[in-house]
Parts: structure tokens; sequence; C-alpha cells
């Protein structure tokens, strides 16, 4: 599951900004004004604003290009996972035989988010030893989604994964990858719903209880503003899913009637954000009634506890242990060893202290008999309807300034081209890119089949040079939007703008966040080898997600990216 530490949750609520798996600060070009609030303006002082903006700004029409569109551009599973370094082992063992366990972050995290981390670290101490060699544990933090892509693919197998739920463990099974469950429960931990006291005695009132029935339906209804992470890489967001799926039929998961429940379902979801980091900043500027969460981070945070109520809701999170592949005799006693240690007395006293084993009297809502394959069936009907309802207009927004030239211009290329599979086709998309002047190098479309093909070969015309007019270009940007939008009034509008942040002509953010924040239109950042807290700070006004990777991990950054949002 995508969680936070108990550090970045003090960090979001003191107002200080943070960023997504390892962001930086600093080093942007900013007027010194760029932290203040955004002047509240009228629509029609907005629409001045725009075109007095537009006024200043030199914008060329480029000529499509139609590229082919083939198989070879589709990467497979392994090629677009990072390399392994970019989660890098939380906890080193140095025994003669030593194991690797990947372990879901909200126990493998820091502070209270920490758990494993301290039991392996004390298990090592102990220096034990089988057949007179000595043994210990390496710990690594990978979310469950994107440890199960490591094993499945074949990029990278640890001996064991302790993931949040069993769901994944089921999922590698049905992929053909040996896997012996050796743990049930390491820990108790339970997903839930966090709804604001004022919502939550509204749905009382009206429902007389709230369970995830009552949740599926109100909002279905649009009476609560609901969100959910990404159910591809994240546990509780993939629970969610299953659970809102049984909600509609309690015999088949898959059946049509659960499908166009969820179809409907999905149409008055405000938002499947792509990190628990966007969906709390969505709740705390009130746009959420309600989102999900795991128990342990809830009763964690004071603020939370003080502003929502919890309610559980489908499988339990019990933090299984699995062994991957062929353990040797040795390994595989080892495992076992460890198993043994994080049950004992004093470990699992310690996962109380951090929010584990509160709720061992909740009973899963969800069947047993839910196998690997009902599963990945699951997540692919996701994928397919998880625009349900209302499409998209998008414009991506390529910087092509000198300072992306060489490395980040190619892994832009390959990103994008790679992510057009995750865009659904019934979106709108366009794509304009800039360095001292802007271009509309591919107007909003249909995202069909000729669409995909001039998008491809605009991405593949890109060229780096000049400088950097980045404000500009989302003003150009934001004009395309607000124009598709006469024709298409019931599309959602999205900017993303691809970049590496280093901004130096033309307008700066101040001049336009006031007419951003008016339109409301959401600005998905993703940084190339950059320096990005002024990315952040543009994607904070409409609180979309900031994303900040090097070329080796940009592909998954912006698969998982599309998934939730495209």
């Amino acid at each position: 599951m995508t969680n936070l530490s108990n550090g970045k949750k003090i960090a979001i609520f003191a107002g200080i900004a943070v960023v997504v798996f390892g962001l930086v600060f600093g080093g942007i070009m900013l007027t010194k004004d760029v932290g203040k609030s955004q002047e509240t303006i009228t629509s029609e002082q907005a629409e001045n604003q725009m075109n007095k903006l537009l006024g200043g700004i030199s914008v060329t029409n480029v000529n499509p290009i139609k590229a082919s569109i083939s198989d070879e551009d589709i990467l497979s599973e392994e090629e677009e996972l990072p390399d392994i370094s970019k989660t890098p082992l939380t906890v080193t063992g140095n025994g003669e035989i030593n194991i690797e366990i990947f372990a879901s972050p909200e126990k493998a995290g820091e502070d209270t988010d920490g758990w494993i981390n301290e039991v392996a670290k004390n298990f090592n101490n102990e220096n034990y030893k089988i057949n007179g060699k000595t043994i210990s544990v390496s710990i690594r933090s990978v979310t469950s989604g994107l440890g199960v892509d490591y094993i499945t693919s074949g990029k990278y197998v640890p001996d064991a994964i302790t993931p949040s739920n069993e769901f994944w463990g089921k999922m590698i099974e049905a992929k053909n990858v040996n896997v012996k469950l050796k743990e049930k429960k390491l820990v108790g931990n339970v997903a839930g719903v966090l709804i604001s006291k004022s919502k939550y005695n509204e749905m009382i009132k009206k429902y007389g209880s709230v369970n995830m029935k009552v949740i599926t339906e109100a909002t279905a209804a649009n009476e609560i503003a609901m969100g959910y992470t990404n159910p591809l890489v994240s546990s509780t967001g993939f629970n969610f899913l299953v659970s809102t799926l049984y909600s509609y039929d309690t015999d088949n998961l898959l059946s049509e009637t659960a499908t166009e429940g969820f179809k409907k379902f999905q149409q008055n979801v405000p938002l499947v954000s792509y990190n628990t980091l966007q969906m709390r900043k969505s709740a705390e500027s009130g746009s959420l009634d309600a989102f999900v969460l795991e128990y342990q981070l809830y009763v964690n945070d004071p603020t939370l506890k003080n502003d929502y109520v919890f309610t559980p809701f489908g499988a339990r999170h019990d933090n299984p242990m699995y062994a991957i592949g062929t353990l040797s005799a040795d390994k595989e006693s080892v495992l076992d060893k460890f198993c043994e240690y994080c049950l004992n007395d004093a470990s699992q006293s310690l996962a109380k202290q951090y929010g584990f084993n509160q709720n061992d009297s909740y009973k899963s809502e969800l069947p047993n008999d839910i196998d690997g394959s009902k599963l990945l069936s699951a997540q692919k009907l996701y994928k397919k309807n998880k625009n349900s309802g209302n499409p998209i207009i998008a414009v991506f927004i390529a910087d092509t300034s000198g300072s992306m030239a060489g490395e980040s211009i190619n892994a832009l290329q390959t990103s994008l081209i790679n992510s057009m599979q995750y865009i659904n086709k019934e979106n709108y998309v366009g794509l304009i890119s800039y360095n001292s002047k802007v271009y509309v190098n591919l107007p909003i479309a249909k995202f069909d089949l000729n669409q995909q093909a001039l998008f491809k070969g605009a991405v593949q015309s890109l060229e780096a040079n000049g400088q950097t007019a980045t404000y500009d270009a989302v003003v150009v940007a934001l004009d395309m939007l607000n124009k598709a939008k006469k024709d298409h009034p019931e599309a959602k509008p999205m900017l993303f703008l691809l970049s590496d942040g280093e901004q130096n002509t033309g307008c700066s953010l101040n001049d336009i966040s006031s007419v951003l924040s008016n339109y409301e239109v959401p600005v998905y950042s993703i940084g190339y080898n950059a320096n990005i807290a002024a990315l952040n700070q543009i994607s904070e006004i409409n609180e979309a997600a900031t994303i900040n990777a090097d070329s080796d991990d940009i592909i998954y950054q912006l698969k998982n990216l599309f998934n939730s949002e495209m």
C-alpha cells in the first residue's frame, strides 16, 4: 500500500511542502511571493487576465506528423520497472546465511511505520546460528503492488515478501510463480474509510448505520465525495475496489451486475489518487468527505482521529509472509525463525505500540474463496472502467528547453510513447511543447488510433534547445482546455506538465496562479532529473500530484499516474 511515514504526516499538517517518492527541495527560479495564497478572482476577471496573458505569448502551430503504432512501442513489464536500487534496503543483514524480504511501507518505513525494521534489527543482533553459520534478514520497503510486479516479471526476486494483505500472494500464485504462505498474520491491521464527523452523522441519520454497502450507495447517489488510492499498486485501494464490486454482487465479483454497479459508483468518485499524499491534500481542502486509509496510520495521527470516523471494510490487512521460489533448506529455516521471532511477545508488544493489533475482533466482509485469477480480473475490470461516465480532456505540456537535452528528453519521449497504452481511448488528448516560445504540436482530439499515431509522431519530433517559458505554456494549454470544454462540457480537464523544473523566461507562477485556481484545472507535474519545488507548487494549486523521477524510473511512475488518472 502507498503509505506515509509518521514524519511525513507531521510535515503535511504543518504546511511544509513535501514531495513524493524521495522528492527534494530547492533550486527553482521563483519570485519571492510564490508561496502566498492565490488571490480569489471572479470568472470574468480570470477570463480577462487569461486574454491579457495570451496576448504576450508567442505561439506556433506545428504541422502534425503521423507515426506508425507498433507493438515495439510497448515495453515489457520488466523493462517498465525501475532498477531495484530505487528502493534501497531499510535493514541490511550481514549473516553467513541472509534472506531478503520485501515488506510493505506501513511496517518498513520510518518511526511508527518501522515495526518490521526494528524487529529485523533485533533479530540480527541475536546472532542466531543454523548449522554453525550466523543468520540474518535484510528488509526492503516496497509497496505491495510494486513488489508483486518485480516478482512476477522476474526483474528482481527476493527470498520472501510480506505484503499488506493476502490478495497479492494469491495473484503471485495465479501468475504461476512458486509461492508458499509461511504465516497468515505477522501483525493485525484493517483497511477503512475515514468519513468526516459531520458527514458521518448525516449518514447515520439517513441510513441508520455506516458500512461498505451504505458508502457505495451514498457515493453512487452523489451524497458523499469519496476518494480512494490506485488499486493497481495500493493494498487499501485494491481492497476497496474488490469490496465495492462485492457490495453490488455477493455471489460474483465480476458479474454484469457488479460491473454496472461499479460504473455507476465510479461516475461519482471525484478522485482515484495517485498516492495517499494527494488524497490527503484533497481531504484537507474540503474536496473529499471520505477517503481510504489503514487503521495503523489513522490511530497514529491525532488530527485524523479528531476529524474523522474510521469505518473498517473488506479483507483484513494481517501482513502475511510468503516464501518466493524454491529456497534452500537453510534459507527456509531462517525465514521460519524470523516469522517465529516476529510473533514473540516482545515483537507483538512493539507492534501494538506502533498501532497494529488494534482490531482483532474485525472479521473480513469478503468471501474466502476469492482466488488470484478473480483478483487479476478485478484489476482488469478497473482498468477498463476507471473512466466510467465523463471522459477526460488532457493536454500534455512538454519542456523542450536546452536544459532537457540528452537523457531527459529521451526519457520523456520513451515514457510518453510507452504510456499511451494506459490512456483510455474515450479521452481527449493534445500536446504542446515549449522553450522560449510555445508550440502546439497536436490539437486536442479523441484518443483513437489516428490521434495515437499523431501523438506518437509529435512526441518523436520533439527537440531540446532554448530557454524555458514554463508558465507561458501552461497558459496556452489552459486556453486549449477551455475551448475544448465548450464542445465537451461534461469532460474533466487535466494538464500534465513534463519538465526539469528550471523556468527562466516568460510568465511567472504568480502571474498565472489565480487564473489557474479559478478554472480549477489540476496540473500533474512530472520532473525529469528535476529540482522541482516550483513544479510541486503549481500542482498544489488544484490538488494534483507531483512526481520526481530520474531517467531510470520515470516509465514506471508515469504508467502508475496514467493508470490512476487517465
